[in-house]
């Protein structure tokens, strides 16, 4: 698909996270700010001002490539096509990007502190924020069904998660493959107490893999690169199973920032419905993934992930059964394994107003299908749609004036 109007955008700045537990600590140290915020709630009429100044937004991944940008959502397309600035500019609003290698624990620090507005995040880390109080909003689901696998070295004798007991296991802590890789060992009847957990990013564990340091790594869809490589082996994978084994990202904002300026975060979710809708498209496929590529990841390892899938079912934005039913489980799951300390109620955490706006202006009320809350049936029937295998070959980078592309960056952070 030819490149939209207006390819053009001003380069924004951006910020990384500290570490991981650095993070966490900061996160729990800022959680007085919450009460006093929540406490200033009834003042929030006063100060009122549909168009905010700038809008800060953070994204639960380390990123990659020069400027740095991120795949897997489409998300990422709306910062590579500068959908969100161009939005933004019409109201003389400015964008910043935040990037956290500490993945969700450390957007939860940021959005506490009122350092960030609006994120994009995993599942599980906004449900630990919530159980400690932390106001938010979730505005759309940004990529969906993401699978996880388990990468052992070839030599290994391990042939799947029913042989991890007493083994050193790399999954990063707090993040949506967290709960999932919980899940897994809970199939097989272990626990977490019945393997030696190393949190590690998936840079790193992809690392001390290879290094021998760890006999397997919990990871999403950069295990294909060592895979492709041949230093590792997938022995075990969601794909094909329930899709409660799945792990789902949205986007996500405070709720007094929401509440104060909801124009500009009507413009922000314009632009990521936008690009929803273009990485929805099949004939798009093959530049998508090209542009999630200069991220770091290679395109052979998107099109392992997606092949075979609808990518308008990987893109969807809505906030259908689905989601929903998968957001409460995720957090009677936290409860469950001792991720959060009390119960959490997600009913009314989807704030919807602002993609059915943006659905109904942009004619893409009918775009796309939505689930049950199994996951497996559809409620409206779906217009047939081509179904390819993408070769695992180097797709060339579009021929667009998109961002700067770097594979040599492999920083892929669960979130």
């Amino acid at each position: 698909m030819t490149r939209p109007p207006n390819p053009q955008r001003p380069a924004s700045p951006r910020e990384r996270s500290p570490t991981p537990q650095r993070s966490r600590r900061r996160f729990v140290q800022a959680l007085p700010a919450v009460a006093i915020a929540a406490a200033g709630a009834a003042s929030v009429a006063a100060t009122r001002q549909p168009r905010a100044d700038i809008v800060h937004i953070g994204v639960a991944a380390a990123g990659g490539g020069h400027p740095t940008t991120w795949g897997g959502s489409p998300g990422g397309v709306a910062l590579s096509f500068g959908w969100v600035e161009e939005a933004l500019a019409r109201q003389s609003t400015r964008v910043q990007w935040h990037f956290f290698p500490g993945a969700g624990p450390a957007v939860n620090e940021a959005l506490a502190s009122r350092r960030i507005d609006l994120a994009w995040q995993g599942d599980l880390p906004s449900i630990v924020a919530r159980s400690t109080g932390l106001r938010t909003r979730i505005l759309l689901a940004s990529g969906v069904r993401n699978n996880s696998y388990l990468s052992v070295l070839p030599s290994s004798e391990i042939q799947g998660p029913h042989q991890l007991r007493g083994r050193r296991v790399a999954v990063l802590r707090g993040t949506n493959g967290h709960r999932v890789a919980s899940r897994i060992l809970a199939e097989v009847g272990l626990t977490e107490r019945d393997v030696r957990i190393l949190s590690l990013g998936s840079a790193s564990a992809q690392a001390a893999l290879v290094a021998g340091r760890i006999d397997a790594a919990f990871g999403g869809y950069e295990s294909f690169t060592l895979r492709d490589q041949g230093r590792a082996r997938i022995v075990y994978s969601t794909r094909d199973r329930d899709p409660a084994l799945t792990r789902q990202a949205h986007l996500i904002g405070r709720e007094a920032f929401i509440q104060s300026h909801p124009d500009s975060v009507q413009a922000v979710v314009d632009a990521f419905v936008r690009a929803a809708a273009w990485a929805s498209e099949e004939r798009n496929r093959d530049q998508l993934f090209g542009i999630w590529a200069q991220a770091g990841i290679p395109v052979s390892s998107f099109a392992a992930e997606f092949d075979q899938q609808l990518l308008a079912d990987r893109n969807s934005p809505l906030l259908d059964p689905f989601i929903e039913a998968r957001y409460a489980i995720v957090a009677s799951d936290a409860r469950e394994l001792k991720l959060i300390g009390r119960r959490v109620t997600t009913a009314d955490w989807f704030e919807r107003r602002f993609l059915e706006s943006a659905l109904d202006r942009q004619n893409l009320v009918s775009r796309w299908t939505a689930f049950d809350a199994s996951g497996t049936s559809r409620f409206a029937a779906l217009a047939s749609a081509p179904l390819r295998s993408v070769p695992l070959r180097s797709v060339p980078l579009p021929s667009v004036p998109l961002r700067s592309a770097s594979l040599r960056c492999s920083s892929w952070s669960p979130s």
